[in-house]
């Protein structure tokens, strides 16, 4: 395993429960923040979530623990850890932009971190989903009938457990991906018709503000292919 690089792997959780079948989560804001997680190539992980006087658990982190959360960030980064996230450019940092109203702070991040989903993104013009990256390169995955829209009820209804072990195990399966993919140099998934797909990275992942400067793919193919606007116009404003 390739540890020249130091990364701290990292994830929110969003408050709102969504209506079934919803795409298009930005027309529902605010979100709310319920907890995240990080953790480093050293294996530290840490646990962030709203906490009432008491200790006890609360909806949402407040704008002072969303705060302490970016700063944290911010640390981490000046320590020589690459920040890391699969779609954190387009939903984890702009969601903690608006929570938490460190909007340059965030969008500095955003676009020194690896956000390897968004990596993908840039190379063959579509996405695929963190699991399917993970089970691809045989890595554990997550937890058997869980899906990330499931967190926002099991918070909802005081399963909180529960929901900061999903947390922490994206950020778990994040690290172990990032460190395959530094070893091997290539990523593998299986496509939804089940044929094997290959995609070479010679030079691991790139931050957010080297990505944005590969070539556009071919998407001609496609009927309504995303811009890689659809990732970052939250930052233009």
């Amino acid at each position: 395993m390739n540890k020249t690089i130091k990364y701290s792997a990292f994830d929110i959780e969003i408050t709102k429960v969504l209506p079934e079948g919803v795409r298009d989560w930005s027309a529902h804001r605010p979100l709310g923040i319920s907890c995240a997680a990080t953790i480093t190539s050293e294996g530290e992980i840490e646990t962030w979530y709203g906490k009432g006087s008491d200790g006890e658990f609360n909806p949402n982190m407040s704008i002072v623990e969303i705060r302490e959360l970016v700063k944290h960030l911010q640390d981490q980064a000046a320590e020589g850890y690459s920040i890391l996230t699969w779609n954190g450019l387009g939903f984890d940092f702009d969601i903690l932009a608006e929570e938490g109203g460190m909007i340059a702070d965030c969008k500095e991040l955003a676009m020194g971190h690896i956000d390897m989903m968004f990596h993908v993104f840039c190379l063959k013009g579509y996405a695929i989903g963190l699991d399917k990256a993970a089970k691809g390169m045989g890595l554990k995955g997550k937890p058997p009938g869980m899906r990330g829209e499931m967190a926002p009820r099991l918070w909802a209804a005081g399963q909180y457990q529960e929901v900061l072990d999903y947390v922490q195990q994206d950020t778990k399966t994040l690290l172990e991906l990032a460190h395959a993919i530094d070893l091997e140099r290539q990523l593998r998934w299986h496509s939804n018709s089940g044929r094997p797909q290959y995609l070479s990275l010679p030079s691991g992942w790139l931050p957010v503000r080297e990505a944005l400067k590969l070539p556009e793919p071919d998407t001609s193919w496609m009927s309504n292919p995303w811009p890689r606007t659809k990732f970052t116009r939250w930052m233009e404003s």
